[in-house]
């Protein structure tokens, strides 16, 4: 280390030519707002020379880009990309993410402490820098079957590894306030270090007791008051763009230059298709200037604040002595990514050509041993009044109605008139025979079914549909596959998607899965789908930590009272 340190001193004085020199761009200085005319000289993975002119043993031509510091995804869940943690470093990077802090809980609640094992020696193996937050409720709650339970001494063993920051989502609400003591020996495990928060709607003196127990960040906010309230006292508000979750259009109006330190951005939930389509966090970045962000506020929460909300000093910002992150834009609003440069390496496909592959674990996660039949999928009781899960688009948040649904012998069915169709989820852990029978309406559907292994966040397998032999025939179609996302109709296979990494990732490149996704909403638009993502919708309506009315393998659960309905 002294080497490197006496070499780091000598380049940034211009003693010595620098490794690497970031000839003339126009650096985003994040103080003022300013774009600067410089070069940027970097020694290993470390910025040593800003504002002057070096010379360097190897040239980036900047031609006058802007140069910015690399994005920090605040909060996401690898898997929800769909692809394993190299094949998410190959998306993503390219789009200027230099750094993302993860959260395994969806790997961590199908195998166990495996999964901490599996990203962390991905992220060893990977160009961005890929941190991993604990994850503090496997299972989320009580209220479902989930493949693996984690206890405090668990999280512990894992603590002081290097790419490990903290303890990660604490969704568990109740748990924290109500003292729980798996919660509170989880909560002290980590006292005095990073804890994230999970408190959607959560206001008043609950949000005071929550954030007493040392959490300090959340990605759940959706309202203006809400994220208000949250800054105002300590936390710093990680404003999320995802697949399903959108809350960027509501909350940007709070992001300013003199609020900026106090929020940051992430993706939480993100697919290839999206990633294709729209970006990443430069997506987040042009959306937010497009709503009447300014670019300082922007740069500044997809960086240098993000950095200083995880404990990240060596980060955030184009400076000596820090990480040599850079991003080139060739325009600044539209955050147009030309280049990027990660631990002062530039980009491009001989880097992630050079990693050593990461064996895929999980390939034997579904584990159900009771086929399911029709009858298995039947609605008994009286159709007058059915509790009914609505979904509201673009939210994971769900509403509670009410409705009256047509029956036959004894059978409650669904009813395309009202948009509303039969919900099921069924275990898949092996643990039992466990299957939840409810109804949800927003889908669309006219025919057919949907089903996924993906069900946050004890991943049983969620289906949905119009038509009880399709819904079977889906369900034992991902038994059979090892999981993923398939679409049926008429008692065909008309799409699907498989996802043999824990029922969760795929093991094929980033870009087919991208196409086969694009296959599986053609297939569902036939069936008379309405929703931009119907398999990542279809996987929220199992979590039972988000208010309202959720579905999980034991029951229909009332979010507000937790307690089954």
């Amino acid at each position: 280390m002294e080497r490197i340190l006496k070499q780091r001193i000598a380049q940034g004085q211009g003693a010595e030519t620098a490794d690497v020199v970031i000839r003339n761009v126009r650096m985003l200085d994040l103080v003022t707002g300013e774009l600067v005319p410089t070069d940027i000289a970097v020694c290993g993975d470390t910025v040593v020379g800003t504002y002057g002119r070096y010379e360097g043993k190897t040239v980036i031509e900047g031609n006058g880009r802007i140069a910015v510091p690399g994005f920090i995804d605040t909060h996401l869940h690898v898997e929800s990309s769909l692809v394993t943690p190299q094949e998410f470093d190959r998306c993503v990077l390219p789009h200027g993410v230099t750094t993302a802090i993860c959260d395994p809980h969806e790997l961590a609640n199908v195998v166990g402490g495996a999964a901490f094992d599996f990203f962390l020696t991905s992220s060893e193996r990977m160009i961005m820098d890929l941190r991993v937050n604990l994850s503090s409720c496997v299972p989320a709650t009580d209220m479902e079957t989930s493949g693996a339970s984690l206890d405090a001494a668990a999280l512990v063993a894992y603590r002081d590894h290097p790419q490990v920051i903290g303890l990660a989502e604490f969704m568990n609400m109740p748990g924290v306030l109500n003292g729980d003591a798996g919660c509170i020996a989880k909560l002290a495990a980590f006292a005095g270090g990073h804890i994230d928060g999970h408190a959607p709607l959560m206001r008043g003196t609950a949000l005071n007791g929550y954030l007493s127990a040392g959490i300090s960040t959340d990605h759940e906010a959706t309202r203006v008051d809400e994220a208000l309230e949250k800054v105002r006292k300590g936390m710093t508000v990680l404003i999320r763009e995802g697949s399903v979750c959108k809350d960027l259009e509501a909350l940007a109006p709070l992001l300013t230059v003199e609020t900026s330190s106090f929020f940051a951005f992430c993706t939480d939930d993100r697919n290839p298709l999206e990633i294709a389509h729209e970006g990443h966090l430069d997506y987040l970045i042009r959306k937010a200037i497009s709503l009447g962000v300014p670019a300082l506020a922007a740069y500044r929460a997809a960086s240098l604040s993000a950095a200083q909300a995880f404990g990240l000093r060596d980060r955030g910002i184009i400076a000596p002595g820090k990480r040599a992150d850079v991003v080139l834009l060739d325009d600044l609003a539209e955050c147009r990514v030309s280049d990027v440069i990660s631990a002062g390496r530039l980009v491009n496909d001989a880097l992630f050509e050079a990693r050593e592959i990461v064996p895929a674990i999980g390939k034997d996660s579904m584990r159900r041993a009771k086929a399911v039949t029709v009858a298995d999928l039947a609605v008994h009781g009286t159709g007058k009044a059915r509790p009914v899960i609505g979904i509201v688009p673009g939210q994971i948040i769900t509403d509670y109605l009410t409705h009256d649904l047509p029956e036959d012998a004894g059978h409650v069915l669904p009813d395309i008139t009202q948009d509303i169709a039969k919900l099921c989820v069924v275990a898949r852990h092996g643990h039992n025979d466990n299957i939840g029978r409810a109804f949800v309406r927003g889908f669309g559907l006219t025919s057919g079914a949907l089903a996924s292994s993906v069900g946050h966040d004890s991943h049983n397998v969620c289906v949905v549909g119009v038509n009880d032999a399709d819904m079977a025939l889906a369900v034992e179609r991902l038994m059979a596959t090892g999981g993923g996302f398939v679409a049926v109709q008429d008692g065909q296979i008309r799409a699907e998607l498989a996802l043999p990494v824990a029922g969760l990732m795929s093991d094929a490149p980033y870009e087919q899965v991208r196409d086969e996704l694009i296959t599986l909403r053609a297939a569902v638009a036939k069936m008379g789908g309405t929703l931009e993502e119907p398999f990542l919708q279809l996987a929220f309506l199992a979590l039972p930590v988000i208010p309202h009315l959720k579905l999980t393998d034991r029951g229909l659960v009332d979010v507000n009272r937790m307690s089954f309905v």
